[in-house]
């Protein structure tokens, strides 16, 4: 039995070994990228709305004032005029000389999005992420354990059938990460439909699992794999003397 116990202690050594990088690692990156493409598309739309009517007067006063009294002759707005000559050179040069910009990048751990969580005032979630990804594995080692050093064999089979209960929501978070992460890949890739008054997008998202979540998925593995053989092992020899 003492052999026994050093074997299902170093099994939980190693489940604990990769939950702790599972915990702190990078578990998700979410990076945006501003599209010159969307740029350009929403420019004139930019310019219609920002050019107000003391930016055209600084702009009449710096041009050939024979030009705007012509203007002004035939009737011509100068607004729209403005708007009309500067969008197709604004949009190509965009188009031409911006490239990708970065404007947005979160690297996540599981305790980092924890955190993060009751920052932001969302304590429901990052509580059932607490639960779910460092409460019931630290409560479920933690019972295998004592339940190694058991002299009462049906004391010992109730505990680990109560860990066998509860150990399969320990692969709920990986479960809710892996449809994050499935989620905004599909937004980020997907490509506006054949409307023409559709545009290209103007901020494109894309997400890339981390370290974090190998190790934690490692762990919930592992750490099922251990609960199953202490389990049948216990049974075989319940009554066995120590």
């Amino acid at each position: 039995m003492n052999t026994r116990r050093l074997i299902i202690l170093a099994l939980l050594t190693a489940s604990i070994g990769l939950l702790i990088p599972g915990l702190f690692a990078p578990v998700l990156t979410i990076r945006g990228v501003l599209k010159p493409e969307g740029v350009a598309h929403v420019a004139p739309l930019m310019l219609d709305k920002g050019l107000d009517t003391n930016t055209v007067k600084v702009l009449k006063s710096m041009m050939n004032p024979s030009i705007v009294a012509l203007l002004e002759a035939t009737g011509g707005d100068l607004r729209e005029t403005i708007i009309e000559k500067l969008s197709p050179q604004l949009t190509a040069s965009l188009q031409k000389n911006v490239q990708d910009i970065e404007v947005y990048q979160q690297t996540r751990s599981i305790v980092g999005s924890v955190q993060r969580l009751y920052e932001v005032q969302s304590p429901l979630p990052a509580t059932l992420i607490l639960l779910f990804s460092v409460i019931v594995p630290l409560v479920k080692a933690a019972l295998v354990l004592w339940s190694t050093f058991m002299a009462d064999a049906v004391r010992r089979r109730r505990t680990l059938g109560f860990v066998e209960l509860i150990a399969k929501w320990s692969m709920a978070d990986v479960f809710v990460v892996a449809l994050f992460i499935a989620y905004l890949a599909a937004q980020a890739s997907q490509t506006p439909p054949g409307d023409p008054n559709v545009g290209p997008p103007l901020v494109v998202f894309d997400a890339n699992v981390g370290a974090g979540f190998y190790w934690f998925a490692s762990y919930c593995i592992f750490s099922l794999a251990t609960q199953q053989f202490t389990f049948r092992w216990f049974s075989r020899a319940a009554d066995a003397p120590e």
